[in-house]
Parts: structure tokens; sequence; C-alpha cells
């Protein structure tokens, strides 16, 4: 019996085990999580009136997390509000189209007001339009924090979002417990009292002062819950206190209260113990990481180096163009053209003519009859106009110039700072290391040898469980190309080794592009592959459409784009989301190689050995192609030291 037990045991274990490396497992629990988050949130109240919190949810995300949560949220003000939740349902209508059109772009790093303002805006306006339209009786006061919520509630849930900032973290507490204090799914047990009772056992003071204040502004009871919640806190400061004590505090401290103030209201009193009791078993988070010794200086340093590259950034972006003076080009004109004129002395018109409005530079001038004074010489004139407008032209295009090298010198100042900070908060969280449960398969075939191939393929160890298999096509052939190819793939190496983040390092080649006038010389395929998990990052620039091939049949992965190099401020790399977990293969192929008309005619499996399905994907290519080919297959296989 012992032995079936075990048995039984040990089957359980490998079915949450195959569950939780499981992508469709994964995918249903974000889409439950989203949908939730947005329901939850809907039911905050203040003075018994909505309030466009799950707005602020909406607003911070991007894509179909925004659309979920903006679903959960429309049905959650419905249920909770009926009729007054149809303003509800707007808003997540407005947020979701703010979400949508900005969310996480580039736009938003460099106006990070940009979407609380757009969620002020949108409870603005459909509070104004359901006064106008259905008579709504919401006093100005209540009108106008609801404005304050939708944009500050967007601007502390992307904080959050960061994790950078601990005070965000536990405004959000508070926000959470002030939705779920109108959430009750079964009698006498409030959702709001339990997750106050878990901040008082587990979480930070901050967070717990502000649960319990979050309750009181509820008003779902008449007891002083933020002094339950914070007299909860402090009894785990007390030296060798029980487990069971702590456990049970929020329970004790409010009967106490109880008995001090004369009341009784046992309605908060299940939630508050179930919290305490499910705190016990969540690590503590009373206060951050705390900077010690050497290691706390180079944290100091690393934020203040990060500050500094942000502030150069803040002040680049505000600097404002010199306007160009199109008024002293053409003085210098007609000063050029009167200047030898031998009608100089005797020409009424030599004043007028270098008074002459501006907006003949920008049009063209054919004949004396596009002038709009009378001139004797009027070939002269036209001619020394036409001089100026090639400097007009000239000036533009430089000034063109001049914003590009700008805007690539704000992007590295934004991925520094935000670098920089990355590596200061990983200082202090001492996350143990994970170890990875797969190892990378990677092989290449080219048609040619390295030294004359423009196709350069890199497979190369990241921080942590990361591994990156690069395909940089230098275009063309020739030594031209291999320059290009190679001078990308080892930019790409030296960051992302480093540990800069792949979009970053992809947006720092494509600024070295564009500022070396090289557009369109190189294209990238970047698969960033994550040993912990299994999961695979897909980028493309520019790059020919990759295949998976799966035991279903072969998907094609991406579209063709433009490549990188034509513009710092627009970003063109896609992104695709696969998973190589139940031994799938994926295939880089460089333009050379004929896609899909190669596969389809040697049948690729994705059992067969990567070097030999390479190989044989590149014997089945465009024969009469001149280009350079190559071929990276890419698969995923158990650690067997990780079990």
């Amino acid at each position: 019996m012992i032995t079936a037990m075990q048995s039984y045991l040990r089957q359980w274990r490998h079915t949450l085990r195959r569950l939780r490396v499981d992508p469709r497992v994964h995918t249903a629990v974000r889409v439950c999580g989203y949908l939730l988050g947005g329901f939850l949130l809907s039911a905050a109240s203040l003075g018994n009136r909505p309030q466009p919190l799950a707005l602020g949810l909406v607003c911070a995300s991007a894509g179909w997390p925004a659309a979920l949560m903006a679903i959960g949220g429309s049905a959650g003000y419905l249920l909770f509000w009926s009729s007054a939740g149809l303003q509800g349902a707007l808003w997540m209508s407005g947020g979701l189209l703010a979400a949508l059109l900005v969310g996480h772009r580039q736009i938003t790093k460099a106006a990070p007001l940009l979407l609380p303002a757009a969620a002020g805006l949108v409870v603005a306006v459909s509070g104004l339009a359901f006064q106008r339209v259905l008579g709504d009786t919401t006093p100005v006061t209540m009108y106008l924090l609801r404005i304050l919520l939708g944009g500050a509630s967007t601007r502390l849930f992307v904080l959050v979002d960061q994790r950078r900032d601990p005070i965000a973290d536990w405004l959000a507490c508070g926000i959470c417990v002030l939705a779920l204090a109108q959430v009750v799914p079964f009698p006498y047990l409030g959702l709001g009292f339990l997750a106050a009772g878990v901040l008082g056992t587990a979480g930070a003071f901050p967070a717990a002062a502000l649960g319990g204040l979050a309750l009181d502004l509820a008003q779902v009871t008449s007891m002083p819950m933020t002094a339950v919640v914070c007299l909860a806190y402090f009894v785990r400061l007390i030296p060798r206190a029980k487990k069971w004590l702590i456990g049970s505090a929020p329970g004790i401290v409010y009967l106490c209260v109880m008995g001090l103030v004369g009341k009784w209201d046992l309605y908060p009193l299940p939630g508050l113990v179930l919290g305490g009791l499910v705190g016990l078993f969540l690590p503590g988070q009373a206060h951050p990481a705390p900077r010690r010794g050497e290691t706390g200086i180079a944290q100091v340093r690393l934020e203040m180096v990060a500050g500094v590259f942000s502030q150069a950034q803040q002040l680049l972006l505000e600097a404002t163009d010199i306007p160009l003076d199109e008024e002293a080009l053409i003085q210098r004109a007609a000063n050029r053209a009167c200047g030898s004129c031998p009608c100089r002395k005797s020409c009424r018109e030599r004043d007028n003519a270098a008074k002459m409005p501006p907006l003949l530079l920008h049009r063209p001038l054919l004949d004396g009859n596009d002038l709009p004074i009378l001139c004797r010489k009027e070939g002269r004139l036209l001619q020394e106009l036409h001089r100026s407008q090639e400097q007009l032209r000239t000036l533009h295009a430089d000034r063109e110039r001049q914003k590009e090298y700008r805007s690539a010198v704000i992007q590295q100042y934004q991925f520094l700072s935000e670098y920089l900070q990355d590596l200061s908060d990983e200082l202090s969280k001492r996350i143990p290391r994970t170890r990875p449960r797969y190892k990378a398969q990677v092989a290449f075939c080219a048609n040619r040898p390295e030294a004359d191939n423009g196709d350069r393929c890199l497979s190369f160890a990241g921080v942590g469980c990361r591994h990156f298999v690069a395909l940089c096509d230098g275009m063309g052939t020739g030594l031209g190309a291999v320059d290009e190819g190679s001078t990308a793939g080892m930019v790409l190496k030296k960051l992302l080794t480093a540990g800069y983040p792949a979009e970053y390092a992809l947006r720092s080649l494509n600024s070295l592009c564009a500022l070396r006038g090289r557009a369109g010389a190189v294209t990238v395929d970047l698969a960033e592959l994550q040993l912990d998990s299994g999961k695979v990052l897909l980028y493309k620039w520019g790059a020919a459409p990759s295949f998976l091939l799966t035991k279903a049949g072969t998907e094609k992965i991406g579209t063709a784009t433009p490549p990188p190099g034509l513009s710092v401020t627009d970003s063109r790399e896609t992104v695709e989301r696969l998973s190589l977990r139940q031994g799938q293969t994926l295939l880089l192929l460089s333009d050379g190689v004929g896609g899909e008309d190669a596969l389809r005619c040697c049948f690729a499996t994705p059992d067969e050995p990567l070097g030999e399905l390479a190989a044989r994907i590149l014997e089945f290519g465009d024969p009469e192609s001149a280009d350079d080919a190559t071929v990276a297959a890419i698969r995923l296989s158990l650690d067997s030291s990780s079990t």
C-alpha cells in the first residue's frame, strides 16, 4: 500500500510539473488574471459611487492584456453597479482606445504624463456626457475626484509595472484593498478584510496602514480598521513572537479594539483571521532590501549615474530648435542681385527687394511674373533667389540630420539609464539564481566559407538563463556584405553578453546604421532562448520569414519588414513569441535560401538531426541565387543536470 501511495504521489508530482511548464496553462492563467484584475478593481467605491481605478489599470497596459482587463472591468461595473456602471463601461472603452493607440510606445517614455492625462480626459468627457444626456447628479467634488483618480491610478500602475518604487507598491496595495472591500463571495468573508489581514501579517508597514485606511474609506464597517491593521503589524515586532501569535494577530487585535470601542461587529473577523493565516505562508516584505557595504555603495553609484543619464535625456527632449532666418536669406539674395546691378542707382524697387516675403523660398520661381516686385534685371534676382532656395534646402537637411543625431543620443541615454537602474535593483533583490531546465542545440550551414559569406551566424550565452542566436545578413555579396554582417554581429554579441536587453541592443544597432549612413546594409534575426521556461522571443528587423517545424507541419513566423538604419525614431522591428518545449525546431533563413520553396521540396521534419536538416534545406534552396545563403536550426532539449 505504501508503494502504491508513493507511485500515486510521483504521478501527481509529474503531472503538476508538466502543467507548470505547459504554455497553454500559463496562457490560461494570464487570461484569467487580466480579466479578474479589471473585474475586481471595478468594485472600488468612495461615497458609495464607482471610481475609475480599473481605467488606470487598462491605460497602464497595452495589447491584448489591456483588452482583457477592459472586458473584465466592463463586466464588473455592470454587475456591481447596475445602471450606474454604464459610465464605468464607457471608461473601459476610452481607456482601451488610449492603451491600444499609445500604450508602451516610445512617446509614453518621452512624455510619462501622456497616459494619465488621457485617462483623466476620458473620465472628464464621460462625466460631462452623462450629466448633459442622462441627467447624472454626481456632485462636482466627486466629479473632480474621479478625474484625479483616473490619472493618478494610471501613473501608479505604470510605476508598479516598472517595479522600481516601493511607495508605488504600497499605494497599489491600498487600492487593491479598497476594491476588494466591496467583494463578498461568501457570507461573513469580505475579500478586503482578508487582504488587510495578509498585509498586517506579511506586508510592509506603509502597505498595512494604507490597507486599513482603504477599509475605513470604503465604509464597510464602523470599526477603526487602520488602527487594527497597524497594531496587528506591530505584533510581529515582538521579540521571539510565535508564528501562531503573528498569524492570529489581526483577529486578536480586532477583538481587543472592539472591547475598547464598545462596539460589536463580527462581520470583519473571519476575513482578518483567514488573512492572517494566509500571510504566514508568504515571505515578509517589511522593508526594502538594505544597502550595506560595498554592494550598497555600488548600488547608490549606479542609481546616481542612471539619474544623470535620465536628466540628460530630459534636457535633450526639452531642447527646442532655433528657427531658420528665412528673411535673412531673402535680404542676402536681394543685396547680391542689386549690389552688382547697373541699374541700382535709379531702381525704385531696391528697398522693396529686401522686403520680399520668405514664402518665395518655398515655391518654384520660373520667370519675372512670379516675383512680387517689378525688376528690370529679373534674371539676376531669380538666380540669387534660386541660390537662396538651395541654401535653405541644405539648412533643412542639416537640421534633420541634427535631429537624427539628437534622437540617437536621447535614445542611448534612455537605454543606459534604464539598464543601470535595473542593475541597481538586481543588487538589492538578491534573487537566487535559477537553473536552466533546457539546453540549446544550434546548427549552422552556409553555401560559402565564413571569410567570404556576408551572413554572420552567432550562438552565445547571455546573462542568467538566456541564450542568443543571431543571423545578421549583410546585403549583397563580397567584402562589403561580410564587413556589415560581421560588424552587426559583433555589436549585438557585446551588448547582449553584457546583459543589455535585446530590444535596446537592436535599437542601438539601428541608430548605428542610421548615423553611419548604412540604411538597409544589414538585416537581423535574433532569437532569445529562455532556458528556464523554454520560451523564445524572435526579433526580426528586415530579415526573411522564419519557420517553425512541428509534428503537425510547418508554420511561417514573421513577415518582411524594412531593414534597420532607415530612421532612429521609428522602431520597425517585430517580436514573435513562441515555445520550443515540445520538440519543435526553429529555422532562421537568410534571403538567399529560398524560404518556403526550399522547405516544401525537402520535406523537413522536427525530429531530424539539426546539422542534416540545415544542410538538406540549403541543398534544396534556390540554385540560381547568387546571394549568400545560410540556414540556422534551433532546438531545445531537457538538461539532464537540472533534473
